[in-house]
């Protein structure tokens, strides 16, 4: 399981979620290999840490949490002024260097180690890759379970694989840099162009335009090369495999009646909805997470069934069930409901509770429930759009026949 997980971080490099802190690691690509080295390693263990912490319901990890990520978008941003600017970049590593002298005089590099090591904690708290597959498994074991020395080594695993992949494309990226050494104008211009990316990127992030500029790209091609990695993996994995499979299941028998509702903190958009008060009605229930870009990808459809076949007769319900610690915060999630124009109910799964009634184990996930209260239908992941509206259209008219 550790390989795969490593494996699942080289894939990362693919997917569009890694584009928005790219700008920070390939700013700084002009710098030594040590410090290069030393960025790569608080990104990972900071991401393993921030992961493994996501899983604990409690207030205070989520605070922190969220408050990490202001403070890392300050850092960023000082950090691209410092490109920008060499009168800016003394100014700030003024204060380091003399902690440094303090502590040895006989020495004024304390404050490199430190810099780098701090542009990768930041960049590990503002790191959220897409929950593929691999990732996917790791997750919800965790919060299944909660956090535990072998979730935190296996999400190390994967950072270890991501930091290797971003590693090789920003050593390869340092070749250049040297290469234009020998233009100081070239050299100058490349960092002050570094600095004006790490600070849009920074801006893009604190806004949350990323989201945005992130909707019209698709994970689905790098997701399959993910469960092809998991669909040839060792023995040992097979119980995992069974739980994160995203292929589609179309059948006309039942798979048994739909799981309860119940336990969510709170619901959106109308009361607290019930297996039992659904009967006669198809259901749609999307599990997905606000700041999941698959699942942001599969929402226009969701949306469009609901206005579509609502007067039909079905009924779309959201489980909004966090996959990172700002995602627990409960006005974080109404205000995202209204920002996405969800109208539809919306239960707020904070404490894993309908997750575990369906046995879910990935975002997104749609499951369709007939007019009789039996889960006719299931698919994981994006893709496979007309299938599944195929099968409401006919969920809906085998409502609507007479009984035999």
């Amino acid at each position: 399981m550790f390989l795969i997980a490593f494996l699942g971080g080289l894939l990362t490099v693919l997917s569009p979620c890694i584009l928005p802190v790219v700008p920070f690691l390939f700013a700084g690509a002009d710098r030594t290999r040590s410090s290069i080295l030393l960025t790569l390693a608080g990104m990972t263990l900071t991401f393993a840490v921030i992961s493994s912490l996501a899983v604990v319901s409690s207030e205070w990890v989520v605070q922190a949490n969220n408050t990490g990520r202001h403070i890392a978008l300050i850092v960023m941003a000082l950090f691209a002024l410092s490109l920008i600017s060499a009168r800016i970049g003394d100014w700030l590593a003024r204060p380091f260097v003399l902690l440094g002298n303090r502590l040895d005089p006989d020495t004024r590099k304390k404050a490199g180690p430190m810099a780098s090591i701090m542009i990768g904690v930041a960049t590990g708290l503002l790191w959220a890759p897409c929950a593929g597959p691999i990732l996917g498994v790791i997750l919800t074991g965790a919060m299944l379970q909660g956090a535990n020395a072998q979730t935190s080594l296996l999400l190390l695993a994967y950072g270890a694989g991501s930091a290797l992949s971003l590693g090789t494309l920003i050593f390869a990226g340092r070749g250049l840099v040297n290469w234009l050494k020998s233009s100081i104008p070239l050299t100058g211009w490349f960092r002050r162009g570094a600095g004006v990316a790490v600070l849009a990127a920074a801006a893009v992030i604190a806004t949350g335009a990323d989201k945005s500029l992130l909707a019209g790209t698709s994970s689905e091609g790098v997701a399959s090369v993910e469960k092809s990695v998991l669909e040839n993996a060792p023995k040992v994995v097979d119980y995992f495999i069974s739980k994160v499979r995203a292929d589609s299941t179309m059948d006309e028998g039942s798979k048994g009646a739909m799981p309860s509702l119940a336990g969510a903190v709170q619901w959106l958009n109308s009361p607290e909805l019930s297996a039992e008060a659904l009967r006669g009605k198809v259901v749609l229930v999307d599990f997905w997470t606000y700041d999941c870009i698959n699942c942001q990808h599969t929402l226009p459809y969701v949306k469009a069934w609901e206005k579509k076949y609502g007067k039909d007769g079905l009924v779309v319900i959201g489980v909004h069930t966090p996959e990172y610690g700002y995602e627990r915060i409960v006005d974080n999630v109404k205000e995202q409901v209204r920002k996405l124009g969800i109208t539809y109910p919306v239960a707020i799964d904070n404490n894993y509770a309908i997750w575990r009634h369906f046995d879910n184990q990935y975002w997104p996930a749609h499951y369709l429930i007939d007019a009789k209260g039996q889960v006719r239908y299931s698919h994981f992941g994006e893709g496979s759009y007309e299938t599944q509206e195929h099968m409401i259209r006919q969920l809906l008219q085998e409502a609507q026949a007479p009984a035999a």
